[in-house]
């Protein structure tokens, strides 16, 4: 079985991949996110995903590395985290009664044979409309604050969630259906 490393340090992408029963290691990358690349949403998750993938590769000889990037987008807008609540605040009231795309980007580098794959997977949430109320009691959690487009989807899928068109897992940052099926090529 060749070396898999996952060049992430979340903790829901290491949770969906032991749930597939998969052995890796984490070597988490140091890639610097440009968010404001004049890309489209799938674009840009690609090549987000890919120089997080391409950091990682280079301390390995023969391993297959995996990486992924997620975020939000709405009216061609890009949301990523954050950062302040002001800004969790402000994004939450944007998705408030809209649908929006969730965006995950993975790359898989096989550094042996110098093979990579990038792929985007999109998946639609619909949210129901938002009180005032409600945004403030979730950023008062903290939550909003670590996640892309201000939310986990395990925090809200039963209060602000009207429906999802795609991949759940998409949402909470590893479209696992899609990556397992790549990641067999290499493997």
């Amino acid at each position: 079985m060749r070396k898999i490393i996952l060049a992430s340090s979340s903790p829901r992408r290491k949770e969906l991949l032991e749930k597939q029963g998969l052995i890796f290691d984490i070597s988490p990358s140091d890639y610097e996110e440009d968010m404001t690349l004049d890309l489209s949403p799938e674009e840009l998750a690609k090549f987000l995903s890919r120089g997080k993938a391409e950091s990682v590769a280079k301390n390995f000889l023969d391993a297959v590395i995996l990486s992924a990037d997620t975020f939000v987008s709405i009216d061609g807008v890009v949301i990523g985290k954050p950062h302040t609540t002001d800004k969790a605040r402000e994004t939450l009231k944007k998705l408030s009664g809209k649908t929006h795309s969730v965006f995950t980007g993975f790359t898989i580098v096989d550094t042996q044979n110098n093979l990579i794959v990038s792929k985007s997977v999109e998946t639609k949430v619909s949210f129901k409309e938002l009180s005032d109320e409600m945004i403030e009691n979730y950023i008062k959690t903290g939550n909003p604050l670590k996640y892309a487009g201000s939310y986990t989807l395990p925090d809200i899928i039963d209060t602000f969630i009207e429906k999802i068109e795609g991949d759940h897992n998409n949402i909470i940052g590893l479209p696992v259906g899609e990556v397992m099926t790549t990641l067999k090529e290499f493997l």
